[in-house]
């Protein structure tokens, strides 16, 4: 089983007219709005400054191929007095009732141009603290909005402590509580049940606290043997919650892609997980970027059969997979079971 790759891709690269995306596009979360009869993509950005700020932009389709940008602005940038000061990264979105929930990555201070060996640090260090301005660790945020065009924030939903991205809500709750998959850095080694950074669940009243972590999965082959995360937001279907996820192997530094079905009344047991990849970066576009092997999906829209999966190439530009639905879960369930 294997994702197929768009004739295409790359489907958005870098706007030299803009400043602030004309080095860099990747890592978008995207909904099809049926109302509208249109894709919309919310991207990952950021232009050739030494500080690699980075912004979010909007983009949209009538086919989830051909995305016209809505804006020479971005649609959301981080607040120059706040925690997200450094940048918004890697959006998820979902939604629930009549709005739509935005989760996104973001620094206190920009993180430099992290590919280069002479990268300069942009940020202070406070003799005490806190650790997330020390160490300029990674906070995800939570944002709302009615439109996809206009975002209230509501502010970090991780815990300081901890280095927290890769974060993902399920769309509904489940026996009257929402739930959470995250990868906390730190959430590993002594005194934990995973050696490396893996995948956690916690739960919530509220969407802003978050509770009752425990470990989902680990890495367990050697393609995801460095750390794993989970990649796109859980998508309901008749076997189950279905959800992409990224792992990397100690042995390249690739990113690549596997999936697993959850139960779909219990959040914190996988019914079927895959053992090998279901995509690896091959082509030029994503293995020779600014992060060289990586293929890193973060949306997954289901349309009919079909699945629609958005994914950063090379932390340089964006692309789409696609494979059918019902295949995918016939394989997890007759060759994946946990």
């Amino acid at each position: 089983m294997i994702l197929n790759k768009c004739k295409q891709n790359p489907i958005l690269k870098p706007n030299p007219s803009n400043q602030w995306e004309e080095l860099c596009v990747l890592n978008p979360a995207a909904m099809y709005v049926e109302e509208e009869k249109k894709f919309y993509m919310i991207y990952r950005a950021a232009g050739n400054d030494k500080t690699h700020l980075i912004h979010l932009g909007l983009a949209t389709s009538d086919d989830g191929i051909n995305f016209v940008r809505e804006s020479d602005k971005p649609l959301i940038s981080g607040d120059p007095n706040g925690l997200d000061s450094g940048g918004c990264e890697d959006p998820r979105l979902v939604k629930m009732g009549d709005y739509f929930y935005l989760t996104y990555a973001s620094r206190p201070f920009p993180p430099g141009q992290y590919w280069r060996e002479d990268k300069e640090y942009f940020g202070f260090k406070p003799e005490y603290g806190p650790k997330v301005l020390v160490w300029n660790n990674t906070l995800t945020h939570l944002a709302i909005s009615k439109d996809l065009r206009h975002w209230k924030k509501l502010g970090p939903i991780t815990d300081a402590h901890f280095d927290d991205r890769d974060v993902v809500i399920f769309p509904e709750k489940i026996n009257g509580k929402f739930y959470m998959l995250s990868r906390g850095m730190e959430r590993c080694g002594s005194g934990y049940p995973n050696k490396n950074p893996a995948v956690w669940i916690s739960s919530s009243d509220d969407l802003l606290c978050w509770d009752n972590y425990s470990l989902l999965m680990d890495g367990k082959t050697d393609w995801e043997d460095k750390k794993i995360g989970i990649s796109t937001p859980p998508i309901r279907t008749k076997d189950g919650w279905l959800v992409l996820y990224h792992g990397v192997s100690s042995k390249d530094d690739a990113y690549r892609v596997g999936a697993i079905l959850i139960d779909i009344n219990d959040p914190k047991k996988i019914i079927a997980r895959t053992k090998d990849f279901l995509m690896e970066p091959e082509e030029e576009y994503e293995t020779n970027g600014y992060y060289n092997g990586c293929v890193f999906p973060t949306a997954i829209v289901p349309m009919g059969d079909d699945l629609y999966i958005y994914y950063g190439a090379g932390d340089k530009v964006i692309c789409l997979a696609t494979c059918k639905q019902s295949e995918l879960l016939k394989y997890l369930k007759e060759e994946c079971h946990e």
